[in-house]
């Protein structure tokens, strides 16, 4: 058994995740990880808040509380909507953790014992009117590069350029919005880029037959560029104290102390869980370990660079990402989520208007893996109306109505298997084995496309084998057909289970069985399993899957959570 190693981007702990953040690195990695276990595999799936920096003081500034309080307020926040969502994480932490405080110190010394680390006076933006410095994520402006004129002071989110706050034209604050900002020195701490490009640069080229390009072509952009020195230090309170003398009134730069979070929540999770696995089997020393990452494409240079630099300058063996899926972004009808103009919908908000599993097959079957994609609530009901409902749900609802109306509430027993059991069969495993690949090869939209197919060949064979009129004369063969077809609903629900784990469930229960005796997909034998369930197994025909989304509800919805334009 291998070892496979998930991590999801670290949300912003005050952020309120919304559908872009979902189908952005949490969704696929949650698909990802419950494919893998069914596939066999050991998996440790971590995630948690990313707590430090200004966005949490600012956001406790503007509630009147204390930070640590404000953080554990929205840390909960976030653990519920993705509960709601059935993302099944081993373990969701948390950054500001005393794990992640011992291990940041620990890696910041060893960088530092090893030349890695220099100290430099800088200019820094001051906000005269706010009386701070400002940290780059709070000096907004025009790109230099590409002239969007909502470029961060760390990064431009449209052009991906890496920038620091001084370059950008027409800076201003964006805690205040004031332009009365002033260049003032300051002393901080820098990863020395420069002295790793070299082994990194040959760590990133290793990866190019397997990284998907999003994030290839993102890594080696920087690498082409030539690296820079990168600061990792900041002037503010909320933070881990730089355990360096001279510097103890800064704190580490949140995109350092961060992604080394990974780590600290794997501590975090082992240290309150004496019975797993020891946390350094994972990261440290570790052996068979399959590391993949998820992540949107504007975190993609900090962790093909900077990241893997800072575990590379430590001179240690740390576990270094094998496979990161970078995500292109999910716009909102062409446009951008945004929850304080009220436009879109958010996690939290989406799972009152709908079970979890419509949301999580139509964000992955539209996952924007190459390009960026729009979500729209008419196509959010069209292929919950189509796939879901007329497909899949249409499929379950008609073979057991018709069993139990004609036979009874039973598996049939009688009849023979012939040709067309033969034919399908063949089709279903030649469609099982693609949908299994592009699981594994990280292909989501493909493997969606593949486990509808599926579906639509269990339709096409009860629409073919008729068994509605075939009853009439030969009630052998009917109960063989019927009997096929609700072998069928067991095998729809083993497949579907990485993408819709409640309606699987509820699938499995109508065939009086249990989620957690699904069989591995690991060698997944279709010619086996479409006789799984033999004459006799009680079932219940149960309400319907899934509800028709009408033209009435996509228009309240519309009016309910805005529209881009």
């Amino acid at each position: 058994m291998s070892k496979t190693l998930i991590t999801s981007a670290l949300p912003y702990v005050n952020g309120v995740p919304h559908l872009g953040h979902m189908v952005g690195c949490l969704l696929p990695s949650d698909v990802y990880a419950r494919f893998m276990r069914m596939m066999g595999n050991e998996v440790l799936y971590i995630c948690g808040t990313d707590e430090h920096g200004t966005p949490s003081e600012v956001g406790a500034a503007k509630e009147g509380m204390d930070i640590g309080e404000y953080c554990t307020k929205y840390h909960n926040r976030h653990k519920e909507a993705y509960a709601a969502f059935n993302l099944s994480f081993d373990y969701f932490g948390r950054t500001s953790s005393p794990q992640n405080q011992e291990l940041v110190y620990h890696i910041f010394e060893q960088l530092d014992k090893n030349g890695c680390i220099e100290e430099k006076t800088i200019k820094q933006i001051y906000s005269v009117d706010d009386g701070r410095f400002l940290p780059d994520r709070y000096v907004t402006g025009t790109c230099p590069h590409c002239g969007y004129d909502k470029a961060r002071g760390d990064q431009c989110e449209n052009c991906t350029k890496v920038l620091e706050p001084t370059e950008l034209i027409n800076p201003r604050s964006t805690i205040s919005g004031s332009t009365n900002l002033e260049i003032r020195e300051t002393r901080h701490l820098f990863l020395k880029l420069p002295m790793l490009e070299k082994r990194l640069s040959e760590w990133v080229r290793s990866k190019e037959p397997f990284w998907p390009d999003v994030a290839y072509s993102i890594a080696q952009k920087w690498l082409k560029e030539g690296l820079q020195e990168r600061c990792i230090t900041r002037d503010l309170k909320w933070g881990f104290p730089v355990n360096k003398p001279g510097f103890e009134d800064k704190v580490f730069y949140v995109w350092f102390d961060a992604p080394i979070g990974y780590i600290g929540i794997t501590k975090q999770w082992a240290d309150q869980n004496p019975s797993v696995r020891s946390w350094k089997d994972w990261w440290l020393d570790a052996k068979d370990v399959n590391y993949v990452e998820f992540m949107g494409k504007d975190n993609v240079p900090f962790h093909s660079i900077s990241f893997p630099a800072t575990l590379l300058g430590t001179g240690e063996n740390w576990t270094l990402v094998d496979y990161l899926k970078g995500m292109s972004y999910l716009t909102f009808e062409g446009g951008k989520f945004s929850k304080s103009e009220k436009r879109g919908i958010f996690a939290e908000d989406a799972v009152k208007e709908y079970p979890a599993d419509y949301w999580r097959y139509w964000l992955m079957s539209n996952a924007p893996e190459g390009s960026d994609a729009s979500f729209s609530f008419e196509l959010f009901a069209s292929v919950i109306n189509k796939d879901l409902n007329g497909v899949l749900g249409n499929f379950v609802s008609r073979v057991l109505k018709m069993t139990a109306s004609k036979i009874g509430e039973e598996v049939p027993a009688g009849g023979e298997d012939t040709e067309i059991e033969t034919a399908l069969i063949k089709v279903l495993q030649e469609r099982t084995d693609d949908y299994i690949k592009y699981m594994k090869d990280l292909e989501f939209r493909k493997a969606l496309n593949e486990l509808r197919a599926i579906w639509v060949e269990g339709n096409n064979y009860i629409s073919a084998a008729e068994p509605w009129t075939v009853i009439k004369e030969n009630p052998e063969r009917a109960a063989a057909i019927l009997r096929t077809c609700i072998n069928l609903i067991r095998i729809f629900a083993v497949l579907s289970a990485p993408v819709m784990p409640q309606t699987a469930e509820s699938m499995l229960q109508r065939l009086g069985l249990r989620a957690e005796n699904m069989p591995s997909l690991n060698g997944f034998n279709v010619k086996k399993e479409i006789s799984a369930l033999k004459p006799g197994q009680k079932f219940s025909v149960g309400e319907a899957l899934f509800e028709r989304i009408t033209p009435e509800r996509v228009e309240e919805l519309k009016a309910k959570y805005g529209s881009s334009k």
